[in-house]
């Protein structure tokens, strides 16, 4: 593959950054000053100067609002099932910053990261004076491409940061388009409509591509709309039936497989996992990959999504991770939390769901200020399971997040509104420092714990529940 072209000097010495992962990671975060700004023209001249890495591989772009990073992991499980290397770009990342960029299932490691970043950080110099300077997840998907074409992958399942149309990921086409599903979110940057919002994810469809999409009306229409403008063959995917549950997943019933058991849990991961299959689908027809149906089985019923319904067992309490931050997937969380309380430590044995409440949950929450808290709220209040829960307000310490103390007045001021529909709530805390909050609700808490809100808490509480020596970086000037 293509060296960085020659041009300007570099404005920065990159050899500590390539021997220091730390000083590689602070040096891309460093590039999160430059703020969000939609657009490909400073990406794809990125790209140029490192002799377009991104066009050495096929696979699909995943866009939507919520479920992408479940058809990625679903997908992705299924392919290495079938014995096929692929390269995969889940995000946001939850405990280090190499979980962005994977390959076989495996995160990069800290030397290659370091290396790469040192590699890319010259080019980006050379385009700013031009373009203007590359932001943080501009750099990162020139480092994810460069890497996935110098290791020889043979299918990419790229997530669509966001939008579609003006986002980093938009300067590749794999052949494949997926859009998952539309719903109100980011509208200060794609729009205060779910058509408008379509509009911006539909846009990743390209002419000569094949697309799939698990999207509903109204946004349906605009995908449609875009596939027969460019006359690019749609799939559409209908949630599947869902045959029944356990504290393990689902199972569903796919068009072609029949009952199929899902490793992901809630009844949303249905379609996600019809989507997944179609997206295998498309991939087949595109000659670009195949999967045969023993690999599908086998890679659904073993799919993992860490932070998403991911179930922890902790000190023999059952603790839920889900950063549900929006209000649809706060819905979705609700659903599940009434599916899954029975069969949750501190449950009632059956399904029972007025037996379910003996042991109350707790859950720890946080948000961003930027997010509909009110919309996360009210959608969880409305789960029965929810009724006589203790809820432990919590903050992070970044700049959009939300105080405690704002977080709990939300809930006790939405609580008091719906106390004619449900039972009431139990008590609110704050606690401040997520960490204090965690360790009071796995020591106080009379049933299952539940961690929300935000995929910042999820992060920050699976770094202190779960040793995942892949995931263990080293410490500052060390390799």
């Amino acid at each position: 593959m293509s060296r960085p072209g020659t041009g300007a000097s570099p404005t920065r010495d990159p050899g500590p950054i390539r021997d220091d992962y730390r000083a590689a990671v602070r040096a891309l975060e460093a590039r999160g000053r430059f703020g969000i700004r939609l657009g490909l023209g400073r990406t794809r001249a990125l790209l140029r100067e490192l002799g377009d890495p991104q066009l050495a591989f096929r696979g699909a772009l995943v866009a939507g609002t919520n479920g992408k990073g479940s058809v990625l992991a679903l997908a992705g499980s299924a392919l290495r099932a079938a014995g096929i290397r692929i390269g995969e770009t889940p995000k946001p990342h939850l405990v280090s910053y190499r979980e962005r960029l994977v390959i076989g299932g495996e995160p990069i490691d800290p030397v290659t990261f370091a290396r790469l970043v040192a590699e890319v950080l010259p080019a980006a110099d050379r385009v700013a004076a031009r373009h203007g300077e590359p932001t943080e997840f501009e750099l990162l998907t020139a480092i994810i491409f460069r890497w996935f074409a110098e290791e020889g992958i043979e299918v990419a399942l790229v997530e669509v940061g966001l939008g579609g149309r003006l986002d980093a990921t938009h300067t590749w086409d794999g052949g494949v388009a997926v859009i998952t599903n539309v719903a109100l979110d980011h509208m200060d940057r794609l729009g205060g409509t779910i058509e408008l919002i379509a509009r911006e994810k539909a846009a990743i469809i390209e002419r000569g591509d094949l697309a799939v999409t698990g999207a509903t009306p109204p946004a349906l229409g605009v995908v449609r709309r875009r596939a027969r403008r460019l006359g690019v063959p749609l799939r559409e995917v209908a949630a599947p039936a869902l045959l029944g549950w356990d504290r393990d997943g689902i199972e569903a019933e796919l068009p072609r497989l029949g009952a199929t058991q899902i490793g992901l849990r809630g009844r949303h991961q249905a379609v996600n996992a019809a989507v997944a299959d179609a997206l295998l689908d498309a991939l087949a027809e595109a000659g670009i990959a195949r999967v045969a149906d023993l690999d599908r089985r086998r890679g659904y019923a073993a799919a993992t999504w860490p932070g998403r319904l991911e179930l922890l067992r902790v000190g023999g309490r059952d603790v839920l991770l889900d950063g549900a931050h929006n209000p649809a997937g706060a819905a979705a969380l609700a659903q599940a939390l009434e599916d899954l309380r029975p069969f949750l430590a501190g449950g009632a044995a059956g399904t029972d769901a007025d037996a379910a409440q003996e042991t109350p949950l707790t859950l720890v929450v946080a948000s961003m200020a930027d997010k509909d808290v009110d919309g996360v709220i009210r959608a969880l209040l409305e789960c029965r399971a929810v009724a006589g829960a203790r809820i432990v307000a919590t903050s992070l310490d970044v700049p959009r997040a939300l105080p405690a103390t704002d977080l709990a007045r939300r809930w006790r001021t939405l609580a008091a509104d719906a106390l004619v529909l449900r039972a009431p709530i139990g008590e609110v805390r704050v606690v401040p420092d997520p960490g204090h909050a965690l360790e009071l609700a796995l020591a106080d808490a009379p049933g299952p714990v539940v961690v929300a809100g935000s995929l910042y808490l999820v992060g920050d509480a699976r770094r202190r529940l779960v040793d995942d020596p892949r995931l263990r970086d080293p410490e500052d000037g060390s390799r």
